[in-house]
């Protein structure tokens, strides 16, 4: 089987994030066969520094779409999911601030979705994303209900366990075949935010269950100390679409809006 990774990538002389992305074309390297996966990237209107880093690391680089501007983190991923394969068992969303320290990672990711179909997304849980194991409400959506629970296994296999939450956040997520077939790709009300958040709730729609890989939070580090313009930036493109998120709730938990998206494609 073969997965593909795919990363968003903005990266200017103004908010320095060249040496994040470094990082996590290393932990790639390092960490994932690309003789069997595949890697793609979309460019956002990166600086120099960036696209000489891509020269650096075109062994495993299979394409680069370059969009010339800041055209989004959903808009700029649709680009590499239109290029998926049926045949790719899943398909991994990565943010350019990440590194990776448990080699084989998307293996034990791609073994989540065979162990158990039901799964849509699975993703590498950061230590600032907090679960609760009881029921939480915020205006009436759950948000933190978490729910810890062994996969099936051989004998001979090493244990899986998975945490089930409403919402997958964070940098490192991967979604099945089956679930891609039924949502199609992201949505997201601007440039950044939500997108993953109305992902899982699309999932949970078509009938998928969302879960962190549990018990390897010392597996992903967040590389980003966060702080910057940019990230400030960041928050506030999301936060004035808040109201348009609500709005896209409402309409995927109606029924109004079909949980499949086309991309705009």
């Amino acid at each position: 089987m073969s997965s593909l990774v795919t990363m968003a990538v903005y990266d200017t002389e103004e908010n320095e994030r060249s040496p994040m992305t470094r990082i996590t074309l290393e932990t790639l390297r390092d960490t994932v066969d690309f003789g069997k996966h595949t890697l793609m990237i979309s460019d956002n209107g990166s600086c120099e520094e960036t696209h000489a880093l891509y020269k650096e690391f075109e062994n495993i680089i299979g394409w680069i779409s370059f969009n010339g501007e800041n055209i989004g983190t959903a808009k700029a991923l649709n680009l590499l999911w239109r290029l998926r394969q049926p045949y790719q068992r899943c398909v991994v969303k990565i943010d350019n601030d990440v590194r990776i320290h448990r080699p084989g990672w998307l293996d034990v990711m791609e073994s989540v979705f065979d162990k158990d179909r039901d799964i849509g997304i699975c993703g590498l849980k950061r230590r600032d994303l907090a679960e609760w194991p009881i029921q939480t409400t915020s205006q009436g959506m759950q948000f933190y209900l978490s729910k810890l629970r062994p996969l099936p296994h051989k004998m001979g296999e090493p244990w899986l366990i998975v945490e089930e939450c409403n919402h997958i956040m964070g940098t490192c997520q991967a979604y099945s075949r089956e679930c891609l077939n039924k949502l199609g790709f992201l949505y997201q009300p601007g440039p950044y935010g939500f997108d993953d958040s109305l992902a899982s709730l699309r999932a949970h729609i078509a009938g998928f269950k969302t879960v962190f890989l549990h018990g390897i939070e010392d597996w992903l580090e967040h590389v980003d100390p966060g702080g910057t313009d940019f990230i400030e930036w960041k928050k506030q493109e999301a936060g004035r679409r808040m109201a348009q998120y609500n709005e896209a709730r409402a309409k995927y938990q109606s029924g109004e809006w079909e949980v499949y998206y086309d991309g705009g494609f």
